[in-house]
């Protein structure tokens, strides 16, 4: 699209009509201590359509519409001064050769000059000011100390970046730069798909084009980096930046995603390498922080498994909404004392008890809980490894389903007033002793709500893979990259869905608020994702090229694992909640006089360490439950 048919143009073009009209009319008046004599009023009114035309057009020539006056900088208004000088300059030189200054006051053109250079900068500035002071969370005194800092700073030189996207974040990156000598950038260019930021310029730098020229631009401009500020963009087109990327051969980086961003703030400290998080494109979570806070704020809280990767985050989350206090109850020496030193230092307002402690331990567990009397308790702690389980499924009735249990009598002892419990995609239609485990936790905590025997609500909360968790595969990829390959995935289908830690633990505290006990909540996923890709891409990320620099080696599904997974059973009422990522089932619980009998002849076996015992008294609990070999 042109740029004369831009409607940024016509409104900065018809603000520059008026002023350049009324410099020319108030230094008439200024000149004549606003008496102007008819004889120059009438040369006034026959030279107005003249001046206007001759400015506009010299304007136009400096490109001074081609700007994001948003962004107004000091090379912004060097150029407004070169073109309002010359402007002038051409009017007194075509007036001198028309009408030999005939007429005229000399003082008028010098007044004319300074009242247009004032009205078209001035313009520009308040352009600017109005965005700067609507946006942020500091005083506006600070914003406009900061406006000032921005406006004067020149450019410095450094190594050249090409910055692609040219909106609010590429403009916050760009005046930090500035700002900062000591950053070592210099900005080339931008680069956006928006036909109606081309030719245009931020802080006087040009959009140089779309993202299909960055390969032709990083070569014409020499550029050394690459910086990617779209922290709101969809996967998909993260995807197809980051191809284009690699393929320019030069370094890229990007910012963080809008979820990871606190207060929305970018800062070039943020910049980093881009993660496989990146290219998934989860949607930032949107809480309900009023009713997450009506129920955590001021209460007491205890997490299990509070120094893995799910617990320890609930653990931040948690302390945002400012609880009185917060049991950290983890049987792992080393993550517990890690997060307990993190969250004493992020949030000394709120008193951390760590509890070096196993659930299975009913003594221990009881102590902890008559100790610290929690009132909402999330049950984060399980083991998760679908082969080990295979190995050892005692110990997946020991921890998944009595410790379960343990927690669940602790917590109708104290009183607790909700209870959430962590599950897994897993559980449904399990084809191993690990997702049968929790499947059976699941019914556990069901059964509580239909005893009437507790005013607990106990809530439990279902999802898939999260990202980079400990043990998982995207670490396990990342170490056979290091090593050179081969990256190994077990089917070339195979498929999980995933999402972000922070994401699903925003969405367990969200849900928690929902309950009101015996629900199923499922966390929206999105699509399932390919291994295979997420193994090519991660290659990608690394700087390598799949099959060529590091191969990608298949080895077959291991016991118990399926190809796909699925967040609902067939025959689960699923419906909508007043949260677009937060789904409720309407399941019937079991019998929990029944499930107590059946609970305690797997105990027995569990102490026999009779693994086939316990495969078959958890398939008389699930029927649903099939092995591998006819699950997938």
């Amino acid at each position: 699209m042109p740029r004369f048919l831009y409607k940024n143009f016509f409104i900065i073009f018809l603000i520059d009509i008026i002023l350049i009209g009324f410099s020319w009319y108030f230094a008439h008046l200024l000149r004549y201590n606003f008496a102007i004599p008819e004889s120059s009023l009438s040369i006034l009114h026959r030279f107005i359509p003249f001046v206007i035309i001759t400015k506009i057009i010299i304007f136009y020539l400096f490109n001074l519409y081609e700007g994001m006056w948003r962004y107004t900088s000091l090379a912004d208004l060097l150029s407004i001064l070169k073109a309002a000088s010359i402007a002038s300059l051409i009017v007194i030189l075509l007036t001198f050769f028309t009408h030999r200054l005939g007429g005229f006051s000399r003082s008028i053109f010098i007044i004319d000059w300074v009242l247009t250079l004032l009205c078209v900068a001035g313009s520009r500035v308040a352009i600017r000011l109005y965005y700067w002071l609507g946006a942020g969370d500091e005083s506006a005194g600070v914003r406009s100390i900061n406006f000032l800092k921005a406006l004067v700073k020149p450019g410095r030189k450094g190594k050249r970046l090409i910055i692609i996207g040219a909106g609010d974040c590429a403009e916050k990156i760009s005046r930090e730069i500035h700002d900062n000598p000591n950053l070592g950038y210099r900005i080339m260019g931008y680069i956006d798909d928006d036909p109606n930021k081309a030719s245009r310029h931020i802080h006087g730098i040009p959009v140089l084009g779309n993202r299909n020229e960055i390969g032709y631009y990083v070569e014409q401009m020499e550029a050394q980096e690459l910086l990617i500020a779209m922290p709101s963009i969809a996967a998909r087109e993260m995807r197809e930046i980051v191809k284009l990327c690699e393929k320019s051969g030069v370094p890229y980086k990007t910012v963080p995603g809008m979820g990871e961003l606190i207060n929305g703030k970018v800062t070039i400290k943020a910049i980093r390498d881009v993660s496989y998080n990146d290219l998934i494109g989860r949607e930032p979570v949107k809480l309900d922080e009023e009713r997450i806070g009506a129920y955590l704020k001021g209460k007491r809280v205890l997490i299990t498994g509070a120094g893995g990767s799910i617990g320890s985050e609930l653990c931040r989350q948690v302390c945002r909404f400012s609880p009185e206090s917060l049991v950290l109850y983890e049987r792992a020496e080393s993550p517990l004392y890690e997060i307990d030193l993190e969250l004493k230092e992020r949030f000394p307002n709120v008193t951390i008890i760590p509890r070096l402690a196993d659930i299975t331990d009913t003594c221990k567990l009881e102590k902890a809980f008559t100790d610290t009397m929690p009132e909402v308790v999330f049950h984060a702690a399980a083991y998760k490894h679908v082969p080990m389980l295979e190995h050892n499924p005692w110990e997946a009735v020991g921890n998944n389903i009595l410790g379960t249990r343990n927690v669940i009598a602790a917590a109708n002892n104290a009183g607790v007033e909700r209870f959430v419990f962590v599950s897994t995609d897993k559980a449904v239609r399990p084809a191993n002793v690990m997702g049968s485990s929790k499947r059976v936790a699941e019914l556990m905590i069901q059964a509580q709500n239909g005893c009437n025997l507790t005013d607990t609500k106990f809530i439990t909360v279902r999802f898939g893979n999260v990202v980079g968790s400990v043990g998982s595969v995207i670490p396990l990829f990342k170490r056979q990259i290091e090593k050179g390959g081969p990256v190994t995935v077990t089917h070339r289908e195979i498929t999980r869905f995933f999402m972000t830690i922070p994401e699903a633990c925003q969405l367990i505290l969200q849900a928690g608020s929902m309950g009101n006990g015996g629900e199923i909540f499922i966390l929206d996923m999105g699509v399932p994702i390919k291994i295979a890709e997420m193994a090519e891409d991660l290659i990608r990320l690394s700087g390598f090229e799949p099959y060529r620099d590091i191969d990608i080696k298949f080895v077959g599904l291991r016991p118990g694992e399926k190809l796909y997974e699925e967040l609902i059973t067939e025959g689960e009422g699923i419906v909508n909640t007043s949260h677009k990522k937060i789904m409720v089932l309407k399941g019937t619980s079991c019998d929990l006089t029944i499930l107590n009998g059946r609970l305690e002849k797997m105990e027995s076996l569990m102490e026999k360490q009779d693994g086939e015992g316990i495969r078959q008294a958890l398939k008389e609990i699930l029927p649903e439950y099939i092995e591998q070999e006819r699950a997938s």
